[in-house]
């Protein structure tokens, strides 16, 4: 994950936080595509090799060339001190930039050898939380479920009440950014994630997906954004 304290957002490997200071831009690397950490058909049956294609490759890409794009614009605005056009940027920034984080983190999120449930202190905080691990899947499965339209829905860590969240955000909104949770988990529930496996059947979906649930990463993350 890129970490560019002075561009218009902050990535952490821990936190993806998403900040929008209006100091001065200064010279930076672009944001690029993070490669996928397995094959496109490393996720069969449960989601397809023509689908993570397009997710990856098409989808996340074009998040990646509008929020650079969207950047320099907003580079050139600072430098001119046109307020207007920084704010008329913002949804650009806040859509593109969401897209790359929250790809880049749900593509961690997955793996062919995932699924299962975690262990550890991870385990013993859901079953704090949500009284079991049953439980935690039922209610993220249901607000995921639940989401209208495109958006996501998230196992976040709320860092001031020590204690896992669950939350629903739409479109590309980035967890952090708009609920202040630390994201762990994402599950994507856009209709490009899913739709040419599933076609509008969103349930079935993410009754797989929990087949690929990558828990060391989880667990990893968990454990990081509590340090």
């Amino acid at each position: 994950v890129l970490n560019k304290t002075t561009s218009v957002f902050f990535f952490s490997r821990s936190s993806a936080k998403f900040v929008a200071p209006l100091g001065c831009l200064v010279s930076r690397q672009k944001h690029t595509l993070p490669d996928l950490p397995y094959d496109y058909g490393a996720l069969e049956p449960h989601i397809n090799a023509e689908i993570m294609q397009l997710h990856h490759s098409k989808h996340h890409a074009t998040y990646v060339n509008n929020l650079n794009v969207t950047e320099e614009k907003y580079k050139e605005a600072l430098a001119k001190g046109d307020v207007t056009t920084q704010v008329s940027l913002q949804p650009a920034l806040r859509f593109n930039g969401g897209g790359h984080i929250n790809h880049t983190i749900f593509w961690t999120n997955l793996s062919p050898d995932g699924g299962g449930e975690p262990k550890g202190e991870l385990m013993e905080a859901i079953k704090r939380d949500f009284g079991s691990f049953a439980n935690f899947k039922e209610k993220l499965t249901a607000v995921s479920v639940g989401v209208q339209g495109s958006g996501w829905g998230w196992l976040g860590y709320n860092k001031e009440q020590g204690r896992l969240q669950i939350a629903a955000c739409a479109n590309q909104d980035p967890l952090q950014g708009t609920t202040g949770l630390i994201p762990l988990l994402g599950i994507d529930v856009w209709e490009h994630a899913y739709y040419l496996q599933y076609k509008n059947v969103r349930p079935d979906y993410l009754k797989a997906i929990w087949n690929v649930i990558n828990w060391e990463n989880v667990s990893s993350r968990y454990a990081a954004c509590k340090k």
